[in-house]
């Protein structure tokens, strides 16, 4: 088995989202041992934003600059990585309501027409088959049905709609929410997303 860990999170050590996606993939080895695991830090190693020479390039254009062919290179990857894991596991915090944008980038690398997705007589289908998608996502504020922030959310809603776009649908999310209201709020967050952790089954 692999796993493929992306994490996302500018804020390092300080960071809740990756402290739980860590420990996401740390029951995941202990629940299969022996499994391969493949990171990917989009904050210290991210991809270039989407451009017109990304689009020529794509359509048979020929690459002569050397960091757009780095940044190619990388993108394809990113896919193969993708189609490779049986796990994914993503660290997702909340940047002003969604994702930040080196999540983004990277989305915009494996969402592709073809290869994850195609359209067919009923629509469009998701390519991506029997993979386990977790999602550790962390907010500053509430955004839980019924909350009064609860309409600014575009992260988890955006986030599991373009995955399930290309077959990604088997997904568990571990929410620390409400980290900005003070130590004890953070603390106690982060507890009950430790717990759904530690109960996480194979």
């Amino acid at each position: 088995m692999q796993l493929l860990h992306i994490d996302s999170s500018v804020l390092g050590p300080n960071s809740a989202s990756r402290a739980l996606s860590a420990e996401i993939v740390a029951r995941q080895v202990a629940l299969h041992p022996g499994m391969k695991v493949v990171r990917r830090d989009l904050e210290t190693d991210a991809a270039l934003h989407l451009s017109s020479a990304h689009l020529a390039a794509w359509q048979g254009a020929a690459v002569k600059d050397a960091d757009l062919g780095t940044d190619l290179a990388k993108g394809g990857a990113y896919l193969e990585e993708l189609f490779a894991a049986d796990i994914i596991v993503i660290g997702a915090p909340m940047y002003n309501f969604s994702i930040p944008s080196q999540l983004k980038a990277w989305i915009d690398r494996v969402v592709v027409a073809g290869k994850t997705f195609r359209y067919g007589a009923n629509g469009a289908e998701g390519l991506l088959k029997n993979k386990k998608l977790f999602i550790a996502s962390s907010r500053g504020n509430v955004y839980t049905p019924g909350s009064p922030a609860a309409a600014l959310e575009h992260h988890e809603s955006y986030l599991t709609g373009v995955l399930a776009f290309i077959g990604l649908t088997d997904v568990t999310i571990v929410r620390a929410e409400g980290l900005a209201f003070g130590p004890e709020a953070k603390a106690s967050a982060m507890l009950k997303a430790r717990a759904n952790i530690a109960a996480i089954a194979a």
